[in-house]
C-alpha cells in the first residue's frame, strides 16, 4: 500500500462482501449517515434508515445472494460500501469520511455496473440523498423525477444510462 506523507492510505480494493463483513459494513453506513444525512432528515427518517440497515430482511437477502454488497478495503479496514438491490438499483453507497474524494465512490459504482455484465443493459438507478446528488450528477446520473420524501427519507430518483 502506498502512503502519503500524512499517513493516509491511497490504495484500496473493491471486493464482494463476506458474511463477516456485513456488520462492519453496516456500521460504516450508519456512521456516515449520521454525519452527512441525519442532520437534514426528520427523526422518523433517521429511525427508518437505521431499521433498514439493521433489519433481518435485508441481511437475509444478502445471505441468499439477492442483495449484492461490495466493500472497499484499505488493508483490512472497510472504507466504503456499495450495494445493489433489484438487480440494478443502488441501495447503499457510503465512503468513510477520511477516504472521501479519493475515487472510492466511483470505483464502487463502476463495480456495481460491471456486475451487470452479460445483461443487455448497463442502466443503474438510485434514490440519491441530498448530500449525494452532486456526486451522482458528476458521474452522469440524470434526475428521473423531482426531489421526494417518503417515510422521513428525502431523495431524488436518478438514472445512469452510460457505461462508466
Amino acid at each position: 500500500m502506498d502512503q502519503k506523507n500524512d499517513g493516509a492510505v491511497t490504495d484500496y480494493e473493491i471486493l464482494p462482501a463476506t458474511e463477516e463483513e456485513w456488520e462492519p459494513a453496516m456500521e460504516l453506513c450508519w456512521r456516515t449517515f449520521l454525519k452527512y444525512e441525519a442532520p437534514v432528515y426528520s427523526p422518523e427518517g433517521v429511525q427508518n434508515f437505521l431499521n433498514f440497515i439493521s433489519g433481518e430482511q435485508i441481511h437475509n437477502m444478502f445471505l441468499d445472494g439477492d442483495y449484492k454488497l461490495w466493500v472497499a478495503k484499505a488493508g483490512e479496514k472497510i472504507v466504503g460500501v456499495g450495494s445493489l438491490r433489484a438487480g440494478m438499483h443502488i441501495s447503499l453507497l457510503f465512503v468513510d469520511e477520511k477516504y472521501q474524494r479519493r475515487g472510492i465512490g466511483l470505483a464502487l459504482v463502476r463495480t456495481m455496473q460491471d456486475s451487470l455484465t452479460g445483461k443487455n443493459n448497463i442502466r443503474l438507478t438510485v434514490n440519491s440523498s441530498p448530500y449525494g446528488e452532486g456526486f451522482y450528477h458528476s458521474l452522469g446520473f440524470i434526475d428521473a423525477n423531482t426531489r421526494q420524501e417518503a417515510d422521513g427519507i428525502t431523495f431524488t430518483p436518478m438514472t445512469l444510462f452510460k457505461k462508466l
